[in-house]
């Protein structure tokens, strides 16, 4: 299914925002810089899948089907972009006491499932690191053939001055950024950067593979490469990666790829980046600790999709605030949304299309297009007039807080009759994924990890605290409330479908 409005992205490498046509119509092909195992996924980390997942949604939801590879690198890099420091899975395995490949599969199971709460869905193909080590040695031996890369003692580097315009994709590169990668006796370009790495004489590394340039490891920015093109092609239609990885680890992708192709190919029509997510202290880092975990949020009592709808309420390309205050605004807007929701589906009762609409929104619904093409049938030209602003909104380089604002007042129109509004919700939520169709307000109930109530008991006193105030005992029901907020329980007395309420973490 197709609309009218084109879809239009902004493209890192151009710096312009461009109309999308794949490369091949029946196929949209994705390739996303996925994870280095060796600690949980951060807050920051995250609000990456959940771009590339929105990204991924709406090319659905305009018609085009999606071969979405990620990426797990459990192969261990450096603990800087400097291309120096200890390497991270090895340091990790040392602190844990266990071995590498235990680390890589606690990590790697920890980020599925935090992808899985966030409602992201998983990717065509997971391409772990580990599994191309060959691939890669056949790659570095065809790059270092073609002339592009030399060989010093502390293993084989790529030379940056073969490739044409390296560095386009970063910009201005200025002296700051290429001093964030290692002086190494021999290089011949400052921004030359290791693609086969030899172990030290004497180390005992639990990760390592014999090569042509000695034992060793392959090079961070080497695995994006081999597989994107194994798997999508040596030319691709999107790159999708933290702004981060402009600077450095995608230009090396890009400057890999013409070396091995012979050409001035990029590997992807188009490189797109989301920004930071940022806090108070500046942009969150894993490698450095004291960094927030979805996991964290949900011990404070904050469903994950609210984390989702945070993320959507600013554009990828923007910096996006985080802090318990936009939080819990997030979490208030999710649960308005819920509760407007449950009203209209008490409304229209059982049908097959909202069944069918419920299934299709969780993380495992495919044929997004034709879901919507099955939702959309029959409906007036007030609520096609909806999705046409909505469609215009997500077209326009994922626009998504534009978006959510249409759907918060179609669902509130009452000119349209309830079916039609709850029908302009499972077609926008689509795109959207914030599973609002399946959503209750007892799943926004998340109980912190110190909470010292039980959910049995609260709906006890409210149940108490309602019987007192029908009778016109006010100050019993007053006291009930005292008595709930002093176990971190908020009641909400607004809630028109019946009194809501949530447990705050201490």
């Amino acid at each position: 299914m197709t609309t009218d409005a084109p879809l239009m992205l902004f493209n890192s490498l151009s710096r312009t925002t461009e109309r999308f046509a794949p490369i091949d119509p029946r196929m949209v092909r994705v390739y996303s810089c996925g994870p280095t195992v060796y600690n949980y996924a951060h807050l920051g980390n995250l609000r990456a899948y959940v771009f590339t997942d929105t990204l991924r949604r709406v090319l659905n939801w305009k018609g085009w089907p999606v071969n979405h590879v990620i990426n797990i690198t459990d192969v261990g890099h450096l603990t800087s972009d400097a291309d120096e420091g200890e390497d991270k899975m090895e340091l990790a395995a040392s602190r844990a006491g266990g071995t590498i490949w235990q680390i890589a599969a606690h990590y790697t199971a920890a980020f599925k499932s935090d992808l899985a709460a966030l409602n992201v869905r998983p990717p065509t193909l997971w391409s772990t690191a580990t599994d191309h080590i060959q691939d890669m040695i056949a790659f570095a031996r065809a790059v270092e053939a073609a002339g592009a890369a030399y060989e010093l003692e502390s293993g084989l580097y790529f030379d940056v001055s073969k490739v044409p315009d390296y560095g386009r994709l970063a910009g201005a590169r200025g002296d700051e950024t290429v001093g964030r990668i290692a002086e190494v006796e021999g290089k011949r370009n400052p921004a030359d950067f290791a693609i086969w790495r030899r172990s030290p004489p004497g180390a005992e590394r639990q990760m390592e593979w014999l090569s042509p340039w000695g034992p060793g490891a392959p090079g961070w920015h080497l695995e994006c490469s081999v597989m994107s093109m194994k798997y999508l092609g040596e030319q691709f239609d999107i790159h999708t990666g933290g702004i981060d990885h402009r600077e450095i680890h995608h230009c090396n992708e890009i400057a890999q790829n013409q070396a091995f192709t012979g050409s001035a190919q990029t590997g992807a029509n188009l490189w797109m980046h989301n920004n930071f997510l940022v806090d108070r202290g500046g942009k969150m880092s894993k490698s450095k600790g004291g960094f927030a975990t979805l996991a964290s949020l949900v011990d404070r009592g904050f469903h994950p999709l609210a984390y989702r709808l945070l993320c959507l309420s600013a554009h990828y390309r923007s910096e996006l605030e985080f802090s318990p205050e936009t939080l819990a605004a997030a979490l208030t807007r999710l649960r308005r949304l819920v509760i407007a929701i449950a009203a209209l589906k008490a409304d229209v009762g059982a049908a097959d299309w909202l069944r069918a609409a419920a299934e299709a929104g969780d993380s495992r619904g495919a044929a997004l297009d034709y879901q919507r093409a099955s939702i959309e049938q029959g409906l007036s030209a007030g609520a096609r007039e909806r999705i046409a602003r909505f469609d215009a909104a997500i077209s326009d380089d994922l626009m998504i807080p534009q978006a959510l604002p249409i759907l918060e007042a179609a669902a509130a129109d009452k000119k349209l009759p309830a079916e039609e509004r709850l029908k302009l919700v499972a077609t926008m939520d689509l795109a959207l994924g914030l599973d609002l169709l399946s959503l209750g307000r007892a799943d926004l109930r998340v109980r912190p990890a110190d909470a010292t109530i039980a959910e049995a008991e609260v709906e006890a006193l409210i149940a108490e605290r309602k019987a007192a105030r029908a009778a016109k005992d006010y100050a019993a029901g007053d006291a009930i409330r005292d008595r709930l907020a002093l176990a971190g329980v908020e009641i909400m007395d607004g809630d028109p479908l019946g009194w809501d309420w949530r447990a705050q973490a201490g």
